[in-house]
């Protein structure tokens, strides 16, 4: 069964870090999601450049891939591999991640993540393994 932006929206609030992120549905469907992250001066690690925490990102990365599943109608409660590839410093927001199913499993399943800066720049991708049980 998959679920309708509302409901997801509530799933995607219930834990206070995603809440603090301040993350928002900007569309999905059955094998795609994409959420916007603001921009918050917290975020930023290098202040010589502005950049933001590359935990971060990773953790957009992982949020946005757990919620890919959970939106494509799987399970997915804990992650078991989470892969992370930083392209350039990312400094300017909102940031979208955009999540796509790779596979959909009944103990596994995988989801790839871009992040894209205000400029739809790639900032980040990676590829989350969620587990079901």
């Amino acid at each position: 069964m998959t679920h309708d932006t509302e409901k997801l929206s509530e799933l995607l609030h219930i834990a206070p870090f995603h809440r603090w992120l301040d993350l928002k549905i900007i569309e999905q469907n059955k094998d795609y999601l994409k959420l916007e992250m603001p921009w918050r001066d917290e975020m930023v690690s290098n202040p010589m450049i502005g950049a933001a925490h590359g935990g971060i990102l990773a953790s957009l990365i992982d949020l946005t891939g757990l919620y890919t599943i959970i939106a494509a109608g799987g399970l997915a409660k804990a992650t078991a591999d989470l892969r992370v590839d930083y392209h350039r410093p990312a400094t300017k927001g909102p940031f979208h991640a955009i999540g796509q199913v790779i596979k959909l499993g009944k103990t596994i399943s995988t989801a790839d993540t871009r992040i894209l800066d205000a400029d739809d720049r790639l900032g980040a991708s990676g590829r989350g393994t969620y587990l079901s049980a």
